[in-house]
Order: C-alpha cells, then sequence, then structure tokens
C-alpha cells in the first residue's frame, strides 16, 4: 500500500497518548486529526499532548465531524473504552462518516455470543457503508486468541488450549496498575469486584474466538477473579502497595464443551509478579507449548498492534470483523 492512509485518533487518554507516538513515526500512516471531549484537551497539538518531541499541527477537537470536513478520513482509531454499550454510540457515529475503524474495545474483540444485537447492529451498519470494524489488542486480540488458534494449525487434533500470560505491572501505565487493583485493601478490592470495575476485560470474548474458530460449541464459561496478596512491600514509580493488600489480578477464564474443560486462560498481573511469561499449551496431536520468558510488554504491544491493523481493516470486506476472520496484521516498514 504505497499512498499513506489517513488516520483520525479517537480518544486521547493514557493508551491514546502512547499510541499517537506509534502512530506518527509510521512513514505510511497520516494522522490529520485528533478527537477527545475532555475540555483540558480541546485545542491543544496533538505532539503536544503526546508528549512528543514536537507539534504536529493537530488540533485536538471534541466532534469528529469537525476533521472530516477537512476531507475523508479512511481509518478511526479509537481509544476509549472497554465498555461495548458505552463505545457503540461513538462507533455508529464514525461509522456514519465513512471511516473504517480499529478499536481498543475488549468487548467489542469478539462480540457477537456476549452482544448479540449490539453486534448485529454495528455489522449491519457497516456493510451498508462499506467499511470495516474491528476491536483487537495485545489481549484480547493476540496472546490470549489469536496466537493459540494459528498455533493449532500443526495439529491433527486438539483437546484442550491453555493460555497463561503473568505479567509484572511494575513498568505498566498506572491506569492499568488501577485498572488491576494495586494498592487497594482486601475489602475494598471486593467491592469493585463486585461492582464490576475490577477485572480484566475480554477473556470470555478470548474463549468465544477460539472455540468460534476450532468449532467447539461452549456450554458455558466462568471469568474467576481473584486479588493477589502482596507477602511484602512493593512499589512502583506510581504507587506503593503494603503488605496484605492486593498487589494485582489473578483471573481464569474457563470454558466448558459437554461438561469438560477445553480451554482455560489464566491472566495475573501484580506488582512484583516473579513468573513472569506468555504461554500457550495445546493438549493435542502433536501436543505442542510455546513459551515467551520474561512476557511481552502490554503497552508498546497494544500501540503497536493496533497500527498494524490500520492496513488490514482496510483490505478487510465491509462489516464487524474479529482477528480471527481478517488477514493477520503485520509491521510494514513502508
Amino acid at each position: 500500500m504505497a499512498d499513506s492512509i489517513s488516520v483520525v485518533q479517537v480518544g486521547l487518554g493514557a493508551l491514546g497518548r502512547l499510541l499517537a507516538k506509534h502512530l506518527v513515526e509510521r512513514p505510511n500512516i497520516r494522522v490529520v486529526g485528533a478527537v477527545d471531549t475532555d475540555p483540558a484537551l480541546v485545542g491543544r497539538d496533538l505532539g503536544e499532548v503526546a508528549g512528543l518531541a514536537r507539534k504536529l499541527g493537530v488540533e485536538i477537537c471534541d466532534d469528529v465531524s469537525v476533521v472530516c470536513a477537512n476531507g475523508r478520513v479512511s481509518v478511526a482509531v479509537q481509544t476509549t473504552t472497554s465498555d461495548l454499550a458505552a463505545v457503540k454510540p461513538q462507533i455508529e457515529a464514525l461509522i456514519s462518516y465513512g471511516m473504517n475503524i480499529v478499536s481498543s474495545c475488549e468487548e467489542l474483540s469478539y462480540p457477537r455470543q456476549t452482544a448479540p444485537a449490539a453486534s448485529e447492529e454495528i455489522d449491519r451498519l457497516a456493510r451498508e457503508a462499506g467499511v470495516s470494524v474491528l476491536a483487537t489488542g495485545v489481549n484480547p486480540g493476540f496472546l490470549m486468541d489469536l496466537l493459540p488458534i494459528v498455533l493449532t494449525a500443526i495439529c491433527a487434533e486438539v483437546r484442550k488450549i491453555t493460555v497463561l500470560r503473568y505479567q509484572d505491572a511494575r513498568p505498566r501505565r498506572l491506569p492499568f496498575q488501577r485498572k488491576i487493583g494495586a494498592g487497594l485493601t482486601l475489602e475494598e478490592f471486593a467491592e469493585k469486584k463486585a461492582g464490576g470495575t475490577l477485572r480484566h476485560v475480554g477473556l470470555t470474548e478470548s474463549m468465544h474466538m477460539i472455540a468460534g474458530r476450532l468449532g467447539w460449541s461452549l456450554d458455558r464459561t466462568e471469568d474467576i477473579i481473584e486479588p493477589v496478596v502482596a507477602q511484602r512491600h512493593l512499589s512502583s514509580d506510581s504507587l506503593t502497595v503494603e503488605p496484605g493488600r492486593a498487589s494485582g489480578v489473578y483471573q481464569r477464564g474457563i470454558g466448558y464443551v459437554n461438561g469438560e474443560e477445553k480451554i482455560r486462560l489464566e491472566f495475573r498481573a501484580c506488582l512484583g509478579e516473579e513468573d513472569v511469561q506468555d504461554t500457550v499449551i495445546i493438549d493435542g496431536e502433536p501436543p505442542l507449548t510455546f513459551t515467551n520468558p520474561g512476557g511481552v510488554n502490554g503497552d508498546i504491544a497494544t500501540c503497536a498492534i493496533l497500527t498494524n491493523a490500520v492496513r488490514s481493516v482496510l483490505a478487510a470486506p465491509p462489516g464487524l470483523r474479529t482477528m480471527a476472520d481478517i488477514a493477520p496484521p503485520s509491521w510494514f516498514s513502508g
């Protein structure tokens, strides 16, 4: 794809600011607009807000129609929220402007089982507009779903898939550390868990993506959330955790077929995690274990895959897409 791709960023929170650097460094991508509803950001230059060494000449506005008034935008890269119900009106507005969409919304990564009505509506609107909508990230979007799916290509039979993602959260950005409950008392952790605000979003979507691709019909899924309790004083650049408080989260997603456990996804992220790894274990013929010792830096990987998916979403057929049904994104030097 020799011509540059015009891109607008929608959402300039912590992830969006990190993402800006990745987008502007790609020679085949031209960032032509940036949108955020925070009054403190509107009117400022994207390069300044993202902490880049130079201004980009891209002024942040609070309405995507302002960006579109200057000409057609090929792709909107959206990094606003994990919640599909909250992001759906924004997705629909972007579709109405004829934009293909790459989103970081975890609940949009494989929503046909979890949110069938919303999925059908987004798919219909995208098809009518002739654009594609894709949600992706490092997880969900790759490490705990697409990667194990692809690894089964060399298997004559698959009986069970297990994925382990264990992370030391100390190098991660503060919103991620807060998202996993680091520093909370166990009572505060339990309250946030009960309120649905403390969990890694996407394990259920990843299980359905794997099952859908492998032809398994899941009877039920479980999403089990527990705190990792600090045994010693822990700290990062942003916060400290005293012994007895939560240093992070240990979450397991389990999918069953005919009452048998077929998929197990273990996500453990905490300050001071010592067994850092990303591992896929396939019980099959032949059996296969893939491990990346030391794991993958989630912030860098998320920004990279969102950037790399820009080309893929342009090449995908119109409609609501998933990482399991498009040409896999890759880094591109052009």
